[in-house]
């Protein structure tokens, strides 16, 4: 959907955001802003400021920040058209009808029926389990220990005996043949004709964050195989972008997220108290799933099965985990298979404490590696400690890796000396390494060059802050700087928009540049470049020379770049040059 940038600014300036985010969490006026504990991360001390003038949110704690569409977008998942129709309909503002095309609006009906036979679909099963048919299936849940409260929490159900079942309900709910196979809830033979996808089946109906049925996962009742099936990708339901649990865990107040394999682990769980838990449906952990939980938290727990297959799919969590910069840390859950094993002979204390112990996903690895070698013989002892080493090269942080060192030394009887003689020979290359456990390890190091461009990006990134900040620095740097002197596309962009709107109202409203941006990316990206202190604290003399030295930087960026364009016209060379001189010449006086 479009809507045009007035009805944009119209929607967000009738819904103020302390009103709206007071909706959600319990806020406090505090000096300038408002603050709260922040609803995207667990803390206990209030780092979550929202500002009315500014018409923002910023945590200090996770760094989330944004208007009153991006807190939507994050905290409900909405799209951005999905926040504006949503703030649209609490300011009783009718928006314009939007043209579509057929074939989109096609999609859109095709979308819109599925997640009705969904509901519908979850709503019978759940229905059958109470029944005389689902004797049989309530006793299973029952004796994995379910309360009530938890059947009803995640609407467990039961797909009937019979293979048509869930296809006449649905027939006889108007939908037809080809929107019921579209739906993945029913399989369409030309020699048996229609039957259930689903059937004889413990379900668990599967959410996505706005707590809308997308799919289906089905255990078996009796020893038919598979186990466990899922529903098939369909126009709602993608396997690899979405988790199960996460529509509860992302309210939950405990610190990150644990990452499990099933779906009775993460039920078992959560009623355990550790309403954390979510669990990948049917698959090792994507990329999709990552980008989804960064949205969530800023750590993760691996609680993956104990077995050789568990073990496997835990290192495979642990690279992608690393490409994200993702800190994670792996729970112990032997000698049980499982989440729901440990809970059960052991209760909720001892998986507490489990959680305290968990280990870093790099002595996890090592850990591994341990186990792959005999450490009772001198040869395979040696080559063990060369994979712990290079292993342990590639951390780039001097200090953590000395920990490291020091920490696996101990633990494994290695002369710490000797041990960071070997990785200092290994070496920090820069460059992927794979080593014989096959483990992927990836080291990076900047040049002088790339250490000064990160610092003239800095100095546009604090300059926007000062502009949105002080807004009368836009006269004071009028003659001096404009938005064409930011180099960098996104800071350019936002610089644009920053002059030009001081340029027509005489001040800048941040909220409102945010609206030009309309992804969840862009909010994410643009919020956190805009984002600083809301006050920057700093005497006037002081404040004088920080602006000047970011100008100074800025500008003459800019003119290095525009003698490299223009290098051939000779008069501009000149022009360019005297300008350069004359950098240094700026003062800025606040």
């Amino acid at each position: 959907m479009y809507y045009a940038d007035e009805i944009i600014e119209e929607v967000r300036s009738r819904n103020d955001i302390v009103d709206v985010i007071g909706s959600y969490v319990n806020i406090k006026h505090k000096g300038n802003s408002y603050t709260a504990c922040c609803p995207f991360h667990h803390e206990k001390t209030p780092s979550f400021h929202v500002s009315r003038d500014k018409q923002m949110y910023h945590c200090f704690g996770c760094g989330v920040g944004g208007n009153v569409y991006t807190f939507l977008m994050e905290h409900e998942n909405y799209s951005f058209p999905e926040a504006v129709e949503a703030l649209a309909e609490r300011a009783g503002i009718k928006l314009p009808e939007q043209d579509m095309s057929p074939e989109a609006k096609r999609q859109a009906d095709i979308r819109a029926r599925i997640k009705d036979m969904n509901r519908l679909a979850a709503g019978y099963f759940h229905y059958l389990l109470r029944t005389e048919h689902g004797k049989n299936a309530l006793e299973y849940l029952e004796k994995r220990g379910l309360t009530e409260e938890t059947i009803n929490r995640f609407g467990l159900g039961f797909s009937d005996v019979y293979r048509d079942d869930l296809y006449k309900y649905l027939k006889n709910k108007g939908f037809k043949d080809q929107e019921l196979q579209d739906s993945g809830l029913v399989k369409m033979d030309e020699k048996y004709g229609p039957s259930d996808r689903f059937w004889n089946r413990v379900m668990y109906p599967i959410a996505d964050v706005n707590n809308r049925v997308i799919g289906f996962g089905g255990r078996v009742m009796g020893d038919a195989k598979p186990k466990y099936i899922n529903t098939q990708d369909t126009p709602v339901f993608d396997k690899s972008r979405n988790l199960y649990g996460l529509n509860l865990a992302k309210k939950s107040r405990r610190t990150g997220i644990i990452f499990c394999e099933g779906y009775m682990d993460v039920i078992s769980m959560h009623q355990a108290g550790f309403d954390n838990a979510v669990a990948s449906l049917g698959t090792a952990l994507t990329v999709g799933q990552v980008n989804l939980i960064k949205r969530y938290t800023e750590r993760v727990y691996l609680a993956y099965d104990s077995d050789e297959a568990g073990t496997k799919a835990a290192l495979r969590a642990l690279e992608i985990m690393r490409e994200f910069d993702m800190p994670v840390r792996v729970i112990s859950l032997s000698p049980y298979k499982d989440p729901d094993e440990l809970i059960q002979a052991e209760g909720t204390q001892e998986f507490e404490r489990r959680i305290e112990q968990a280990v870093s996903g790099i002595m996890f690895e090592i850990g591994i590696l341990a186990k792959r070698y005999n450490q009772d013989d001198p040869q395979e002892r040696t080559q063990f400690q060369k994979e712990a080493a290079k292993r342990l090269s590639v951390i780039l942080d001097p200090l953590e890796r000395q920990n490291y060192i020091g920490s696996v030394a101990e633990k494994y009887h290695i002369e710490e000396d000797r041990l960071k003689d070997a990785v200092t020979q290994f070496g920090i290359a820069g460059t992927a390494q794979r080593d014989s456990s096959g483990f992927q390890f990836e080291a990076v190091r900047r040049t002088p060059e790339e250490d000064k461009e990160q610092k003239q990006l800095k100095a546009e990134r604090l300059l926007i802050t000062w502009l949105i900040n002080e807004n009368t620095l836009f006269d004071i740097l009028k003659d001096i700087i404009s938005a064409e002197d930011f180099y960098e596309p996104v800071y350019h962009d936002i610089a644009d928009k920053l002059f030009a709107q001081y340029g027509s109202e005489g001040k800048v409203t941040p909220a409102a540049i945010m609206d030009h941006y309309q992804s969840r990316e862009e909010h994410e990206k643009v919020s956190a470049i805009m984002q600083q202190k809301f006050d920057i604290e700093i005497v006037q003399e002081d404040k004088s020379k920080v602006v000047t030295d970011l100008v100074r930087s800025i500008k003459e960026r800019s003119l290095r770049h525009q003698l490299e364009q223009n290098k051939s016209d000779l008069v501009m060379v000149g022009q360019l040059m005297a300008e350069l001189k004359s950098v240094n010449k700026i003062i800025i006086r606040l």
